[in-house]
């Protein structure tokens, strides 16, 4: 069986689901009753428990995760978000040397909280000729290494700037309800009702390397990947991807 190892750092997404039905008093703001309380590992744990929907997947991650929280307070009838907290101390820096890579495929997941430099990113994908990345950063040279790159619309006009040739090349760019692009083409998704796009980021790209692993199309794995996360976004809350019903 293949095996993937997923880079990056990681966090716990709490959503405490709640209800509102009046004003604080003294300020203009909504009383939040709590109804109920839902956990998931997230970032890049996220990525690596979709993977391992189909596959075995490995990660290596900040050993801090469960106290590195994300916590959304979220309306439990319309699922508005009144706000999101985020709590934890510094993501300590990842020591990349001497780190096994010897899988089918490495994904990194880089939420740019700290746990991976440039540099780190730049000697993994030397080590590996099948990397598949997924940055909050803004790209430069140092992420050329890598076989495909998956950012999203704002990430790629945050970076378009200093994108070369060779990077534009590797970018699959995901555009929300208008599908991702990849080279000169959309490929477009069909029309869901959209409950919740957390995690959905992490799906795709979860999909998308599972299904490059088996056929070595990374055109396929775009629809692919497209499918199953326009499934997901129909969820509350991060919601795991599953095998589409043929």
């Amino acid at each position: 069986m293949k095996k993937v190892l997923v880079i990056g750092d990681s966090c716990l997404d709490v959503f405490v689901y709640c209800q509102a039905t009046r004003l604080a008093p003294d300020f203009p703001v909504p009383v939040l009753h709590k109804v109920r309380e839902v956990q998931n590992p997230g970032m890049a744990m996220n990525v690596k428990a979709n993977i391992e929907v189909f596959l075995e997947c490995d990660i290596f991650t900040n050993s801090d995760w469960r106290t590195q929280m994300k916590t959304r307070h979220v309306h439990e009838n319309t699922n508005h978000m009144f706000i999101r907290v985020d709590a934890g101390d510094p993501i300590r820096p990842a020591v990349v040397s001497g780190l096994n890579l010897d899988y089918d495929l490495v994904v990194i997941s880089d939420y740019n909280k700290g746990f991976l430099s440039c540099e780190d990113i730049a000697e993994i994908c030397s080590r590996h000729p099948n990397v598949f990345l997924d940055t909050k950063k803004i790209l430069g040279k140092w992420a050329e290494g890598a076989k495909h790159i998956k950012i999203n619309d704002t990430e790629f006009r945050n970076s378009e700037p200093f994108l070369t040739d060779s990077l534009r090349e590797k970018i699959i760019r995901t555009m929300g309800g208008e599908g991702c692009r990849y080279l000169e083409t959309q490929y477009r998704v069909n029309t869901v009702e959209v409950k919740d796009v957390s995690g959905a980021g992490d799906s795709f790209m979860a999909a998308l390397v599972v299904n490059y692993l088996e056929t070595k199309d990374i055109v396929k794995a775009i629809h692919f990947a497209n499918e199953l996360a326009a499934e997901v976004v129909k969820h509350r809350g991060v919601t795991l991807i599953a095998p589409p019903k043929r």
